[in-house]
């Protein structure tokens, strides 16, 4: 079986950490670099679920694209619940490792999966200059509404579902995509001349403003459901790393849904 320390290895040739930007938190969060590692779990957050399920598992290690500590701590008490994780993990001799916008801008990368779950062809990033985010084309044209649905049927289920914005009979053919928070992108998606552009977390004022600005098609996903296809992508890659080396690991994609909003109601109450 490899060490910890090797598999952290192969991880960060695949997501460099030097390609974080620079108020991330990416890398090692605990774990002994020269323990063994034999099973493996891949989940976008490090909360108490993961934790657990792990625990469960029988994992050796949790690879997160979120952050434990995106804004770092002076302590690991049990009296938080995030330290109550760090526990956890440490009494199991479960390690942690996180890759997240080291994560976002490779190749392949979290836009490249969610790409793939749509059924999406990429021809290239949607910002050139540090790879984030994909523009990619249909195999043949549809109504927003259409890809909306695609979008709907294609990635997990969560409260949220799908919010569109946008004339939903308009024809698409080109789309950008981008897992996670993607409003600050309006403009690289309008400069790339997509009619569609797929992301999450879209707040009103920025979607206000670019629906009179554009006939460009927004699509808003649970920030999750974004990035979860990753993890399946992550976890393909590291099979691929192990059937290599011969280490044999027993690589698992968590199924638990980490997204924070439970339910939906939709709103009908007179105007």
């Amino acid at each position: 079986m490899p060490r910890l320390s090797e598999v952290i290895a192969e991880l960060d040739a695949l997501w460099p950490p030097e390609r974080a930007e620079e108020w991330d938190a990416v890398g090692t969060v605990c774990g002994d670099p020269g323990a063994e590692i034999a099973r493996v779990l891949f989940a976008v957050d490090p909360v108490q679920e993961i934790a657990e399920e792990a625990v469960a598992l029988g994992a050796d290690l949790i690879v997160a694209h979120h952050p434990l500590y995106l804004r770092g701590t002076t302590s690991v008490a049990a009296s938080h619940f995030k330290g109550r994780v760090v526990h956890a993990l440490i009494k199991h001799d479960i390690a942690l490792h996180v890759a997240h916008t080291n994560a976002d801008t490779a190749d392949p990368g979290v836009s490249d999966a969610l790409a793939g779950a749509l059924d999406l062809r990429v021809t290239g990033p949607l910002v050139p200059e540090n790879g984030l985010g994909r523009i990619c084309e249909l195999d043949h044209p549809e109504t927003l509404r259409e890809f909306a649905a695609r979008a709907a049927a294609r990635l997990p289920a969560t409260a949220q579902g799908i919010r569109v914005a946008g004339d939903p009979d308009a024809i698409v053919r080109r789309v950008a995509v981008s897992g996670g928070s993607g409003d600050g992108l309006f403009g690289a998606a309008r400069a790339a001349g997509v009619d569609a552009f797929l992301t999450a977390d879209l707040r009103h004022h920025p979607v206000s403003e670019a629906v009179q600005q554009t006939p460009l098609g927004l699509v808003d996903a649970a920030h999750w459901a974004t990035e979860w296809p990753w993890c399946e992508q992550a976890a393909a890659q590291l099979d691929e790393i192990s059937d290599r080396h011969g280490w044999n690991l027993r690589v698992h994609v968590s199924k638990t849904v980490t997204d924070p909003w439970s339910s939906h109601h939709t709103s009908g109450a007179p105007n």
